[in-house]
């Protein structure tokens, strides 16, 4: 968090000019960029010129592959919300539950497939990196289908459900094991009659470095820890760089993720935002897109007539 300080005391000076609006071009000026354009081949145009395309993608794009995303009044594994399971205190107290959920989820995510959203930003990266121009996806989600999709230049916040890594020797290593381990397979079904497995620790997943077999969790950021400071980083550097954003599929609710893109616009910099509907932060944007990202995207990144392919 402390890597972007600077930028969110930045953001409250700038994006809620409205509040400060001084002389009535301001306001103007604010009242324009509080309705964003729906112009598809406006949004084209602009596209057709960007070098620089930062993509920052949330569990709406996922949604359309049938990914569970366990948020809302029906977001439940057996009687547990993921915010009561995703944490390190739950892990600590209970780690043989906390793996039966996330095992389930793995094994789910095996069963499924990138969808129209996830391929068009794949092909749109494939085929502007042969113009010199560049695509980086910047997701929050943790279930490789960017990936899985052919996404390679690719950053995620909040890591991976495919990865490991051990609480005694620190490793990070990818996973794609079905079960993880002998001892969860069948395990973690979500019905809440379901008997906990109650697993003994050293049956769960071990490290396999050398002379270590420590005690494996997910590779993904829990509620109450920081995201990895290389991967804000490396996000930074991207925002620094674009001259186009796009917002797929993202509430923009959840923080440092929801400042990235009003930090671009807030330099002036295009974004658009693909979703099924307004976000908080909507009327800051040039762009809005209302739909499914399976069926407003592909058309938003396909070839433009301009385009010249080697």
């Amino acid at each position: 968090m402390c890597l972007f300080q600077s930028t969110a005391r930045r953001l409250v000076s700038q994006v809620h000019c409205g509040l400060k609006a001084s002389s009535s071009k301001k306001q103007k000026f604010c009242l324009e960029m509080a309705r964003p354009s729906s112009n598809m081949a406006d949004f084209r145009e602009v596209f057709a010129k960007a070098k620089h395309i930062a993509i920052i993608t949330g569990a709406g794009v996922s949604a359309e592959s049938g990914v569970p995303t366990f948020r809302g009044a029906g977001g439940f594994w057996r009687k547990w919300q993921a915010q009561e399971l995703a944490t390190p205190g739950a892990f600590a107290r209970n780690p043989s539950r906390v793996w039966e959920f996330y095992h389930y989820r793995r094994e789910v995510m095996l069963t499924k497939h990138p969808n129209p959203a996830h391929v068009a930003i794949a092909q749109c990266e494939k085929r502007l990196s042969k113009q010199g121009r560049s695509v980086v996806v910047i997701t929050q989600n943790i279930d490789e289908l960017h990936r899985k999709a052919g996404t390679k230049h690719l950053l995620e916040i909040h890591g991976s459900l495919f990865k490991t890594r051990c609480t005694s020797c620190g490793n990070v290593a990818a996973n794609y094991k079905s079960p993880i381990c002998p001892a969860l397979a069948g395990k973690g079904a979500p019905d809440p009659d379901t008997e906990e497995a109650v697993i003994p620790v050293e049956d769960l997943p071990q490290c396999e470095e050398d002379g270590c077999n420590g005690l494996l969790r997910p590779h993904v950021v829990w509620f109450g820890e920081a995201l990895d400071p290389g991967v804000l980083t490396a996000v930074e550097k991207e925002l620094d760089i674009c001259d186009l954003c796009l917002v797929v599929g993202t509430s923009s609710v959840v923080y440092p993720a929801a400042m990235f893109a009003p930090q671009v616009s807030a330099r002036g910099v295009p974004v658009a935002e693909f979703n099924m509907e307004p976000t908080p932060v909507t009327n800051r944007f040039r762009f809005h897109f209302s739909g499914p990202c399976g069926t407003t995207l592909p058309p938003a990144l396909a070839r433009h007539e301009t385009e010249i392919i080697s």
